[in-house]
């Protein structure tokens, strides 16, 4: 029997105290919210972290776990928290050309690689919490 192989990654919905979102734009995907995958023998939380950090520049500390998005046929994971900015400078990275903090309703509008957008969406919206959305 082959041994699975999966993806587990995780990404922060950062919001500041403006109500801004925390947003990047990757090479690839253009406008979206840090994350990345998790590394061996780190947990979630710690990834998210990370993640925003190296992306972003920006220090967070987790609010809340919103919840998983799962692609069943790529074996893919996608955790997400809820985060507030604690520290740090807004810097770009080779994952980042431009990162900054945007109004909600613009944010939303920037970020259009596939469910992207619908992530965001639900992590803000507490009635929608915790999230299990398979596809």
């Amino acid at each position: 029997m082959p041994v699975p192989k999966h993806i587990v990654s995780a990404a922060t919905i950062v919001i500041n105290d403006k109500n801004e979102i925390l947003l990047i734009k990757d090479p690839r995907r253009g406008w979206e919210m840090p994350g990345g995958q998790v590394e061996e023998g780190e947990s979630l939380q710690d990834a998210a972290i990370r993640e925003t950090k190296e992306e972003s520049g920006i220090d967070i500390e987790v609010t809340k776990f919103c919840g998983v998005f799962q692609n069943v046929s790529g074996s893919i994971c996608n955790t997400l928290f809820l985060a507030t900015p604690i520290g740090g400078e807004l810097t770009t990275s080779l994952e980042s050309l431009e990162v900054g903090f945007f109004p909600i309703q613009q944010a939303l509008e920037m970020v259009t690689w596939k469910n992207f957008r619908q992530r965001i969406e639900y992590c803000i919206n507490d009635e929608l919490q915790p999230f299990y959305i398979a596809f």
